[in-house]
């Protein structure tokens, strides 16, 4: 009789590679997926612990399952938060085993025999792609690298994934062609910095090297490259997006603040000036580019003049996508020990100042689009009603950003297809279109 598993991924896209990769192992042994927690016979739950926030919902899942789990089930532990906190796991009763991210190919050891296994930080594989994907069968993400060697002052990573650990051109290569050849048609690549790519062997300009041989390739796909940082963007990197249609006209660029003296105490390697300039000569480049970023309230010492800095940014420039963070101050990072620690209630205004101001001018822009013609990807019906379905253009990121709400679905032949649509209405963060 198959034993029935009951899996949760928490966090990043990188996560979520690694959860694919322990389902494909579990799945090949005859375990088969639950949607029930009552019935389960394994849990594995794959954690985030970057902020204080992600632990805390790890382990409010942790007391349901305890809650509710079978008494014989078994409840595994993985992840970022076992690389880290693996005591604070081990607190919790009846846990049965915890294996840390870099050992995720070992998951059928821990299941079998308990054991704390937490030597490993960091997973990549060079020769073995198998995984279960769990997006739509045309979405997938591929890792090219994992860890960090920069040293950001609010940031544990480094400490939870080790440093940088870059696998071979040819490897990632071959797992693109691979998820080609499987129908994916939207490939994300991913890491902590795409452009820190194979820094670790010392190679010069790497990820534009490999962003070339993977433009070989003749295949039609779209390409998305999540996370570069903007002190790491160069010409020729801005060039290459530029030179083909395939590479989805999108950056994700993670800058945190716009204050030169916020910048310096975060230990970021760049400046609101090369910041201003980046963005002019990206627009000026790639006049069709949508930018997503990430910018953080409330580090110690940001004073109302810094923050009114983070308004007047986005106000000047064209930020699509705007992720806003609370600064978390996590006992692991740097700035741990900041003197002039911002108070929460103030994190909590500036936050909720931003978020709107983002909104407003997102509405805004929406509006002007009303009446335009664009490429979409339909991604799926929409999750209230057959009636609708879900699309992207190239300028959106799955999961992460707003969509495109399609109203006559009788139009669509297939998902995971780039139709031609129009703009008919705004609503919210998303738009409304129809198919042509």
């Amino acid at each position: 009789m198959k034993k029935k598993l009951y899996f949760i991924s928490l966090g990043c896209t990188r996560n979520q590679v690694d959860s694919e990769v322990m389902i494909a192992k579990l799945f090949s042994n005859g375990y088969i997926l639950s949607k029930d927690m009552k019935t389960a016979d394994i849990f594995v739950i794959n954690t985030c612990g970057f902020l204080k926030q992600a632990r805390d919902e790890a382990f409010s899942i942790l007391d349901e399952i305890l809650e509710i789990k079978k008494s014989y089930a078994k409840i595994i532990v993985a992840g970022c938060m076992a690389n880290l906190f693996s005591k604070e796991i081990l607190e919790k009763k009846e846990i049965f085993s915890v294996v840390s991210s870099g050992n995720i190919d070992k998951i059928l050891d821990v299941i079998k025999t308990p054991q704390v296994l937490v030597n490993n930080l960091s997973y990549v594989s060079e020769n073995n792609f198998e995984r279960v994907l769990t997006n739509y069968k045309h979405i997938a993400y591929l890792k090219i690298s994992e860890g960090c060697s920069k040293a950001c002052s609010f940031c544990i990573i480094p400490k939870i994934k080790g440093p940088l650990i870059s696998r071979s051109q040819k490897s990632i290569i071959d797992e693109f062609k691979q998820l080609l050849s499987k129908g994916v048609f939207e490939i994300n690549l991913i890491a902590q910095d795409l452009l820190d790519f194979a820094k670790d062997r010392k190679e010069k300009l790497a990820f534009t090297k490999l962003l070339e041989n993977i433009l070989k390739i003749k295949n039609d796909f779209w390409l998305r490259l999540l996370y570069v940082y903007p002190d790491e963007i160069t010409d020729e990197f801005i060039d290459l997006i530029a030179s083909d249609k395939r590479v989805c006209k999108y950056l994700d660029i993670p800058l945190q603040h716009i204050s030169d003296k916020m910048l310096k105490k975060m230990k970021r390697k760049t400046s609101q000036k090369k910041i201003f300039s980046l963005f002019d000569k990206l627009y000026e480049k790639i006049p069709n580019l949508s930018i997503r970023t990430s910018l953080m309230v409330g580090f110690p010492s940001e004073t109302q003049k810094d923050f009114e800095m983070l308004l007047d940014f986005i106000e000047k420039v064209k930020i699509d996508h705007l992720a806003v963070f609370k600064y978390s101050n996590e006992k692991y990072a740097p700035s741990y020990n900041y003197p002039y620690q911002v108070d929460e209630k103030i994190k909590e205004d500036r936050f909720g100042i931003l978020t709107k101001k983002q909104l407003d001018i997102v509405q805004n822009r929406n509006k002007k689009l009303i009446g335009k013609n664009m490429s979409v990807l339909v991604d799926s019906y929409h999750p209230e009603s057959n009636y609708l379905a879900m699309a992207r253009s190239q300028a959106q990121c799955y999961s992460v950003d707003s969509n495109i709400i399609i109203n006559n679905t009788q139009k669509i032949k297939a998902f995971g297809r780039i139709c031609e649509a129009k703009i008919i209405d705004a609503a919210g963060y998303d738009l409304i279109a129809s198919i042509q």
